[in-house]
């Protein structure tokens, strides 16, 4: 392997490990033997065990734009709109379904205590913002509810809440899309072991 394919494959090692334990619990010592590789070689790779944390963080948000951007492209030009934001509410419901994803998210928010994780956590939502708001047009108000909406995904995935069957549970779990049909998240892929 050419040094940057073992630098992306350390990162998805230790991204499986960071979706477990987060930038504090989890150590250096547990991401190289899951990469195959030495610690001290890992370090060659990554100086800090926070800096190769903040490159899973900015790989988690880089994804989201990613499939934005692949969820908007349609033969001919690109969804506007309302029609812009269901594709790419859909795009992330589909991102959701991989645990080490989310899990890696609310680790990030999760380290907000630690300066560099919250300024490159903020870069990554704000990098968010405006890609939502570039390919919609919608006004900020319903850029910032779109996001809302995705925070408490968040929270139902990872709470599984789809398999609550209590009211609270159902009205979070479920809402009416702009076509008045219902959507709601379904974590059952979501559910296999981190690593898997």
């Amino acid at each position: 392997m050419t040094a940057e394919e073992r630098r992306a494959s350390v990162l998805v090692a230790a991204t499986v490990e960071f979706a477990r334990g987060g930038l504090d619990g989890t150590s250096t010592e547990a991401i190289a033997r899951s990469a195959g590789i030495s610690q001290p070689y890992l370090f060659r790779l990554f100086p800090t065990k926070k800096a190769l944390f903040l490159a899973a963080v900015r790989q988690g948000f880089a994804r989201v734009r990613e499939q934005f951007e692949q969820a908007v492209a349609v033969p001919g030009g690109e969804l506007t709109g309302e029609e812009a934001l269901e594709a790419m509410g859909d795009a992330y419901l589909r991102l959701l379904e991989d645990r080490v994803f989310l899990l890696v998210q609310l680790q990030a928010y999760a380290a907000c205590d630690d300066e560099e994780v919250r300024a490159t956590t903020r870069r990554g939502f704000r990098d968010l913002w405006y890609t939502v708001e570039r390919f919609s047009g919608v006004p900020p108000e319903a850029v910032r509810d779109f996001m809302a909406q995705g925070m408490l995904l968040n929270v139902v995935a990872a709470m599984d809440l789809s398999e609550v069957r209590e009211r609270w549970a159902r009205a979070c779990s479920t809402w009416t899309d702009a076509g008045g049909g219902t959507s709601g998240v379904s974590t059952k892929r979501a559910r296999r072991p981190l690593g898997s």
